[in-house]
């Protein structure tokens, strides 16, 4: 009488591989997901779930994803994506800050000769932690303009890796963040009055 195969678990080891370079690849990006996320949804109890959705779908498309490309960015567009189908449209979101306004203010500035308007438009932050109110700031950004600020300046997403996030042409990344750049130094302007920069004169 022939013995029976050896029992082997090619499924269950295959599981177990994919879970641990899943494991490996991804959740060192945890806490970067995590903070763009509440950013995104402005501190809601959103933020936990959108992390929770967008580590499910990438664990189930992980065999999509190629080996040695940017994983966060990778993260990132899942997340973006479930944010813009799931979470943005059921949301009430606070009010905005007034873009006419803002821009107004970031005008009278540049006209008032200081050098820093310069610094104001190309000033990166990635991997700075954000001051309360530069917080409070981002967050009463225009989603368009807020998304675009956070995945080049404080992600350090490329102009192409953002694009790719956003689902537009690089093109547009470029004018959304040089405008969100404007709108986020405009709306801080009190607050730099009380770091002791000078007051905008209107």
């Amino acid at each position: 009488m022939t013995p029976p195969p050896p029992h082997t678990p090619h499924r269950e080891l295959d599981s177990e591989s994919r879970r641990a370079e899943f494991e490996a690849t991804a959740l060192s990006f945890l806490g970067v997901v995590y903070g763009t996320a509440r950013r995104l949804t402005r501190g809601s109890d959103d933020a936990e779930d959108l992390v929770q959705e967008t580590y499910l779908r990438a664990y189930r498309t992980f065999d999509n994803f190629v080996r040695g490309t940017n994983c966060r960015g990778w993260l990132l567009t899942i997340m973006y994506s479930v944010f813009i189908n799931h979470y943005h449209k059921t949301r009430r979101d606070p009010a905005t800050a007034s873009i006419d306004e803002l821009e107004e203010r970031f005008q009278a500035y540049l006209e008032s000769g200081d050098d820093a308007g310069e610094a104001a438009t190309t000033v990166e932050v990635h991997g700075v932690r954000l001051s309360p109110e530069v917080d409070q700031a981002l967050s009463r950004l225009p989603e368009e303009f807020r998304a675009a600020v956070l995945f080049v300046d404080l992600d350090g997403l490329s102009y192409d890796e953002a694009a790719v996030v956003l689902a537009c042409p690089v093109g547009t990344v470029r004018s959304r963040l040089y405008r969100g750049r404007k709108l986020l130094f405009a709306a801080l302007q009190d607050h730099a009055v009380t770091l002791g920069f000078r007051k905008i004169e209107r």
